[in-house]
């Protein structure tokens, strides 16, 4: 697999270096924080080498390659899209300004409530 090239066709189906605003990754999946999602080819990164699908969630755009080759997507992916290292709490930051106020607050809930739910 030429990591290389599946960052440029990701880059090319999200709509550009300019649509990101942030990148960062799990155990499975690039997480993404989008300007602007309508600007998303759903198809074309479904298609692309090693993804096993995609889909928008708490404020993040998420592409699941699994383990082991996400890192490597993500670090050609970084190269290619001129983003800099992000640490995670900054990337989460991004995907909480893309919420909506109510989703946005029950997030906020959760964060209160679940660590105390034994």
């Amino acid at each position: 697999m030429n990591y290389q090239e599946t960052a440029k066709q990701l880059i090319k189906h999200i709509g550009g270096k300019s649509n990101i605003i942030s990148a960062t990754h799990c155990a499975t999946r690039l997480r993404l924080v989008i300007q602007d999602e309508q600007k998303i080819s759903q198809a074309g990164i479904e298609e692309t080498e090693g993804g096993k699908g995609a889909f928008s969630s708490s404020g993040q755009y998420q592409i699941i390659f699994g383990t082991g080759l996400v890192n490597k997507v993500y670090d050609a992916f970084s190269k290619e899209a001129d983003l800099e290292r992000e640490d995670r709490e900054t990337h989460q930051d991004a995907a909480k300004k893309k919420l909506n106020p109510a989703a946005r607050f029950a997030k906020t809930l959760s964060n209160i409530f679940v660590p105390i739910i034994p």
